[in-house]
C-alpha cells in the first residue's frame, strides 16, 4: 500500500511519516491489491491536530477523520476507526464483492470482535407540506436532529438539510 502524506500548516517530519506508514500498514491485510493508495492530510489548528485518511478502492472509498490535541493519538484513533469500519461492514462488503469485482478487499481475516448486526429499528412515515429552506432550518433546530428531509418549495424537489461540523448547514436536492 502506498501512503501519500500532506501537511497543511504543519511540517511532516520523518518521524511523523514513519509513524503514519507503520500504523496504516496494519490495514494492508484487508486489501488484495498492492496498488491501493492511502491519502493522508494532516492539519494544524490552534490547539488541535486533524488527521484525515482517505483510501479510494474501486467503487468504494474508506474515509475517516480525527481531531485531537496530540497528533499521535489522532493517528491511532483514525486507524482504529478505519479498522472497525472494515470489520463492521465485512458482510456488506462480501455481498458487494459478489456483485462486482472492482473492490480489492481481502475478507479472509477472522473477526475477533463480537458481531453486532445493524438493523432498522425504527421507521417513520409523515406527510410533508412544501416549505422554504428557512422553515426547514427551524424544524431541524426544534427537533434537535442532525438532518431534516422536506419538500423544498423554492427548488420544487425533495431536499435533505443537514448540520455541518462547523455549525453551518448543507443541503442536498433530489430531483
Amino acid at each position: 500500500m502506498q501512503v501519500k502524506i500532506r501537511g497543511e500548516k504543519i511540517e511532516v517530519t520523518e518521524s511523523i511519516k514513519n509513524y503514519i506508514e507503520d500504523k496504516i500498514g496494519r490495514l494492508e491485510k484487508y486489501f488484495n491489491n498492492e496498488d491501493i493508495v492511502a491519502n493522508v492530510v494532516i492539519k494544524s489548528n490552534k490547539n488541535s491536530k486533524t488527521i484525515e485518511v482517505t483510501i479510494p478502492n474501486g467503487s468504494l472509498t474508506l474515509r475517516r477523520e480525527e481531531i485531537n490535541e496530540d497528533l499521535y493519538a489522532a493517528i491511532d484513533y483514525v486507524i482504529d476507526k478505519l479498522e472497525r469500519q472494515i470489520r463492521k461492514n465485512k458482510s456488506r462488503l462480501e455481498k458487494r464483492l459478489k456483485v462486482t469485482n472492482e473492490v480489492n478487499f481481502s475478507l479472509d481475516f477472522t473477526d475477533e470482535t463480537p458481531k453486532e448486526i445493524s438493523q432498522i429499528v425504527k421507521r417513520k412515515n409523515f406527510d410533508s407540506k412544501p416549505m422554504s429552506e428557512e422553515e426547514a432550518i427551524l424544524e431541524l433546530e426544534l427537533l434537535n436532529h442532525d438532518f431534516f428531509v422536506f419538500k423544498n418549495a423554492e427548488a420544487e424537489c425533495i431536499s435533505v438539510l443537514y448540520k455541518r461540523k462547523d455549525n453551518n448547514y448543507g443541503i442536498i436536492n433530489i430531483k
